[in-house]
């Protein structure tokens, strides 16, 4: 069977299986006494289990079969849900990504789990996990050896199958001599006869550990041949440097035939085709429970279809502008009726677009609770993670780079902001801290919060930091409000860790975060109370993509200013504008706001002739205010953003440009560079 035309599917589903384990393994150390939730989890286990062995991806359904039986000893009141439990059950879930992950970057997915797999047995027979692997440990892979391999019950029902349909299976030992140079060679050499010669399903060591020749001399391989033993041993032997070759059948004491038993036709494939199709059996029902109506309506676009129909929508928005400017030239009454109704059409076909690029942040904050779970340990602090308004939707792109930045402002929250037990204790404050994780929409933007109870801002701290590392000056430090000292943390290689962790402290992380942020045309703004916790605030755009702005003309330049910062237009006097500290500004309902004459930005030139009147645009970045200066304004529209590319990325105040209708090219203002 033909597999690849299914991998996409694997991939996503695997990841949603996987990621449905993680949470309700979270729920589970909450209410260990909940078997609802144990249900949950070993559905989802199953359904991968069946995925994977369809596949042919035996590591990834060999691990979740042992995780799938623990489970299952679980919810049969055999065994009892513990911490110690439950870290190898997350142990398992992050190798079974790491394999996942590895699948879609087109590795094989193998790695080695003999590890987990020895814990999750002796989990299974209710033994203590960690005290057998540390016995396990001490032996030597001779040793490991002496009793025969250790099937499970997939390899054995393999071995099973395909001895019923008249193959053979050995067990072949191979030792080369001790003179022996390179031992991953000859080990390629024996399996490449192997591979002629049949189907391998088991080695020992792993595959990993013989490519990286982590063993000492000699290695077993399980084959499943229709040769003999003697014929195989005979070919093997032929390899140089190799000092012997024992070979015995496969005996194990008791096979499991619980999935020969579901075969309903005959098999040719000695290996793989029975794996294949049980696991087609096992994995329907969980397919059957689904609704068909629902599944009917719903479809999987490959995300690369989707960036390809944004890229001709985007053409079409530039041809869009191009006819309203012939339309206006002409004054044809039917042309003008035609370039309304497209308009239109066009204005609905873009909000389907745009909203099938659409993605809940909850792809981005399924991955926190894990890390905060894992983090609370090394810090050892106890911390209940909250998250709310997960199903917010955001623009792919924005979603693709919003991640990381997260992951540094929740481990500075854990490191930095939520305080020891015993120090939460003695300030009066519960000994669990609380972080909260929030999403909403607000006008065109989306905002995220990170919210702790921890001990805020320390000021003092903060700008001792910021003096010695010349932020900011002793002077200057005086005059600046807990907001701003607050936002000092966002500076540059800033760091008040007194020692350097895992965590956290490596003068790195949060300035990143800003730069990401600001880059998606975000803004990032924290606000702190000493004590009592911090806020970080993060504001990103609906879309990168296509955006509305004011279109304005400064000689024969036009540039245009995204509404998303505009809060007004004005026509000023010259009489309006005032000096403040060297700086022309100008009374804009009662606040001070510093006036900016983009044509000296932009050097696009004065007019010869004194203005009376000067036209101005009102725009904001956060709570502070600037009044941009324009020759005229030309009206609003909605323009198709075009990066600059790398050429002409430190160009000041631009942060990309658009073809107009005219087939002119504007430039876009970066009004939260000219604030700054």
């Amino acid at each position: 069977m033909d597999t690849n035309q299914y991998l996409e599917m694997f991939l996503e589903e695997s990841k949603e299986h996987l990621q449905a384990c993680n949470e309700q393994l979270l729920e589970l150390e909450k209410n260990p006494d909940d078997l609802a939730i144990v249900n949950e989890i070993f559905r989802a286990a199953h359904t991968l289990k069946g995925m994977s062995a369809t596949m042919g991806y035996e590591d990834i359904a060999n691990l979740t079969h042992k995780m799938e039986n623990v489970l299952d000893a679980i919810r049969n009141s055999k065994i009892r849900v513990t911490s110690e439990i439950l870290d190898v059950v997350f142990e398992s879930s992050d190798a079974l990504e790491e394999m996942v992950i590895d699948i879609e970057e087109g590795g094989s997915g193998k790695k080695d789990v003999e590890k987990l797999v020895t814990m999750l047995n002796q989990i299974e027979a209710g033994n203590s996990p960690l005290a057998v692997v540390e016995e396990k440990a001490g032996k030597s892979e001779s040793e490991e050896m002496t009793g025969g391999l250790v099937y499970d019950d997939f390899e054995q029902t393999v071995v099973s199958q395909s001895v019923e349909q008249g193959f053979n299976a050995f067990e072949l030992k191979v030792i080369l001599r001790d003179d022996c140079l390179l031992k991953a060679a000859r080990v390629f050499m024996v399996f490449e006869i192997l591979e002629k010669a049949g189907e391998i399903i088991k080695t020992f060591p792993t595959v990993e550990r013989l490519e990286n020749e982590e063993f000492d001399s000699q290695f077993t391989v399980v084959i499943i041949t229709k040769e003999d033993a003697e014929e195989l041993k005979a070919k093997v032997q032929k390899v140089s440097e190799l000092e012997q070759a024992e070979i015995r059948p496969v005996q194990f004491q008791s096979a499991t035939f619980e999935v020969a038993t579901t075969m309903e036709a005959p098999v040719t494939d000695p290996v793989v085709q029975p794996v294949k199709q049980t696991a087609k059996k096992e994995a329907s029902p969980t397919k059957r429970s689904n609704s068909t109506h629902s599944a009917n309506k719903t479809i999987r676009v490959n995300i690369d279809r989707l960036d390809v129909l944004m890229n001709l929508f985007e053409e079409l928005v530039i041809d869009r502008g191009r006819l309203q400017s012939i339309a206006a030239e002409l004054q044809n009454a039917e042309l003008n009726e035609t370039t309304e109704r497209m308009t239109r059409i066009s204005g609905d076909l873009q909000n389907i677009i745009l909203n099938m690029r659409m993605v809940p942040v909850e792809t981005v904050f399924n991955r926190f609770p894990k890390m905060v779970r894992q983090l609370a340990r090394d810090l050892d602090k106890k911390i209940n993670l909250e998250i709310i308004g997960a199903e917010t939707e955001l623009d792919r792109t924005v979603i693709d780079e919003i991640g990381d930045p997260l992951v540094h402002l929740i481990r500075n929250a854990l490191d930095h902001g939520v305080e020891s037990p015993a120090e939460r204790i003695a300030a009066g404050k519960p000994e669990e801290g609380t972080v909260t994780l929030r999403a909403y929409h607000s006008g065109n933007h989306v905002f995220i919060e990170l919210e702790d109870d921890g001990a805020g801002v320390n000021r003092a701290r903060v700008l001792k930091k910021a003096i010695e590392r010349g932020i900011v000056s002793e002077e200057i430090a005086e005059t600046l409000t807990d907001k701003q000292v607050a936002e000092l943390i966002l500076s540059s290689g800033f760091s008040t860790a007194e020692k350097l962790t895992d965590v956290s402290g490596r003068g790195v992380g949060l300035d990143v975060v800003k730069s990401t942020i600001e880059s998606l045309g975000g803004h990032i703004s924290i606000e702190s109370k000493e004590g009592q916790g911090s806020l970080f605030q993060v504001q990103l755009p609906l879309t990168l993509s296509i955006i509305s702005v004011m279109l304005v003309q400064m000689q024969k330049e036009i540039f245009a200013v995204p509404l998303s910062s505009i809060i007004e237009t004005a026509i000023i006097q010259n009489s309006d504008i005032l000096n403040a500290h060297n700086q022309r500004v100008i009374d804009f309902r009662g606040k001070i706001v510093p006036l900016v004459d983009l044509r000296e930005i932009f050097d696009t030139g004065l007019p010869e002739e004194p203005e009376e009147l000067k036209s101005v645009v009102i725009v904001r970045k956060g709570e502070s205010l600037a009044a941009l200066v324009v020759d005229s304004f030309i009206g609003q529209q909605e323009i198709v953003l075009k990066s600059l590319g790398n050429y002409l990325q430190s160009v000041f105040a631009l942060s990309g440009a658009t073809i107009l209708g005219n087939g002119q090219v504007a430039l876009i203002v970066d009004c939260n560079a000219l604030i700054k």
